[in-house]
């Protein structure tokens, strides 16, 4: 079941973020800062958080960052390590799409890392295209920008 943030989920919101990012890259003091306080960097302007949830057991996660009037940015996308592989983030990209349809926003976009082959290719298949990414992008680690409009 995919559902909206609850606070009884901000720490595994933290917790499966860390771990991804301790996995795949490193972690930044900005992506700690931003973790640890989800309220304040993207629910409170205007972004959404939801969670993959089974049992009352978190298996996913993903954020929508608001960066303009109906542009968000698909963010902080992560899955329990043994859950990988059992479809859950496609479920999570599924029911962004879907909730950005209903909600009438314009595109969404995202910043990832071309070593994650098995995420571009996911983000292909849902209909993102790639895009340059701007001299001066807010992440160190990404080297690909993708977006997919919805209107």
């Amino acid at each position: 079941m995919i559902t909206a943030f609850q606070p009884k989920y901000k720490g595994a919101f933290y917790d499966l973020n860390i771990e991804w990012l301790e996995t795949y890259f490193y972690v930044e003091d900005f992506d700690r800062e931003v973790l640890r306080r989800p309220e304040h960097y993207i629910l409170d302007p205007g972004g959404h958080i939801f969670f993959a949830v089974e049992e009352d057991r978190v298996l996913g996660t993903v954020a929508l960052l608001k960066r303009a009037e109906g542009v968000f940015e698909l963010t902080k996308m992560a899955v329990l390590p043994e859950e990988r592989g059992k479809k859950i983030g496609q479920k999570l990209m599924q029911h962004c799409i879907d909730f950005a349809k209903v909600q009438q926003f314009k595109k969404l976009f995202l910043y990832s890392n071309t070593k994650l082959a098995n995420a571009i290719f996911i983000y292909r298949k849902f209909g993102f295209i790639e895009i340059p990414v701007e001299p001066d992008s807010p992440y160190e680690r990404s080297n690909i920008k993708m977006e997919l409009p919805l209107s």
